[in-house]
């Protein structure tokens, strides 16, 4: 293959995207990945997922995890709840908290300046937190500019925002699973005013939502192009529907796992402007996350502390500290544990 495989037109992509053999595939987003990281070193994170509520009116098909407004099962955690957290994450190595929400329209924005603070006081850690569709549904309901509402954030102590809610970034498919969230436009537009404060974000796609493979194409195409422009993303991380317990996608096919090496390889290639590519072990398994390694991947993901919307579908895969590393070792790559920035942890002597 060419090295301006990236840069070819959607047509010819797409024909190697469908047509290729499956190791071929692999073989080409294993150059890439060898181009950007020729140590073989395969990095993983510690860290935890913090849903701070699941109270939501965004009513995604493709969500088992929310609760709509007064909801028996509905709930906000409490700063101290979220410190407790916080503490537990620290005790077992963690670096960094993920918080992420659901659309609740009952919180007011100070509440969440107001633990920012509180956890930059009384909890310091790395905060990775609120999704480019949270930072959409603020600016919306407390009427301000999207540039405003991260600039607060920020100045409370964010760092840098996660690249969740991006489903995939072609306004038909989002217009039928998540029509109530940032559309697609919106949903680069605040990474673009993201990456022009200073904060370097993630990128993702979840696929198997009803989109066509010329549409995930798409997808990829529109974030090389911001990427281009801001060079703010550092890592790409793609998994599959997980339709059990899901509003309207229960009946929704799971996709296999040729589908989500051959997609995952086909990103590696698209994307060869982004430095991270993440196996998805959380949804795919600890054989497959190893497999991904060789299609394109150089980082494994975090250990996963806690973990909720995935397993809110009946999909829960877990691990340890030592068999993370073992699981790198055995794909045939060093392991290495890193910041949310990718710079890599120095191994205790």
């Amino acid at each position: 293959m060419a090295t301006t495989m990236s840069t070819r037109g959607r047509s010819e992509l797409l024909d190697f995207y469908e047509r290729a053999p499956l190791l071929e595939l692999g073989a080409e987003a294993d150059r890439v990945r060898r181009e950007r990281h020729p140590d073989d070193v395969v990095t993983f994170i510690v860290d935890r997922n913090i849903n701070y509520t699941n109270v939501c009116v965004a009513d995604c098909g493709f969500c088992a995890f929310y609760r709509r407004p007064k909801h028996p099962e509905g709930y906000t955690l409490s700063y101290e709840q979220i410190g407790q957290k916080i503490e537990e994450t620290k005790a077992l190595g963690g670096v960094q908290i993920l918080m992420q929400g659901g659309h609740n329209p009952y919180i007011p924005f100070e509440w969440y300046l107001n633990l920012l603070r509180y956890i930059k006081e009384h909890h310091p850690i790395h905060i990775h937190g609120f999704s480019p569709s949270e930072i959409d549904f603020f600016a919306k309901l407390y009427r301000m500019d999207a540039r405003t509402v991260i600039r607060e954030l920020q100045g409370a102590g964010l760092v840098p925002i996660p690249g969740g809610g991006g489903e995939i970034l072609v306004q038909r498919v989002r217009d039928i699973v998540a029509r109530k969230k940032a559309g697609a436009d919106r949903w680069l537009e605040i990474m673009e005013l993201a990456h022009a404060e200073g904060m370097r974000t993630s990128v993702t796609m979840m696929y198997g939502i009803g989109e066509t493979l010329a549409e995930r194409i798409e997808h990829l195409e529109r974030v090389r192009a911001v990427q281009e422009r801001t060079g703010g993303f550092t890592a790409f991380i793609c998994w599959p529907l997980q339709p059990e317990n899901t509003p309207t996608m229960s009946q929704q096919p799971k996709t296999d796992a040729v589908d989500y090496l051959r997609t995952v390889a086909i990103a590696r290639i698209v994307l060869d402007n982004v430095p991270n590519l993440q196996s998805s072990w959380v949804t795919m398994g600890m054989k497959i996350g190893q497999l991904a390694l060789r299609f394109g991947c150089n980082d494994f993901g975090s250990l996963m502390i806690e973990e909720n919307v995935v397993s809110a579908a009946n999909t829960t895969h877990r691990t340890t500290i030592a068999e993370m590393e073992r699981l790198i070792r055995d794909a045939g790559f060093t392991p290495a544990r890193r910041r949310q920035d990718y710079s890599v942890i120095a191994a205790a002597a």
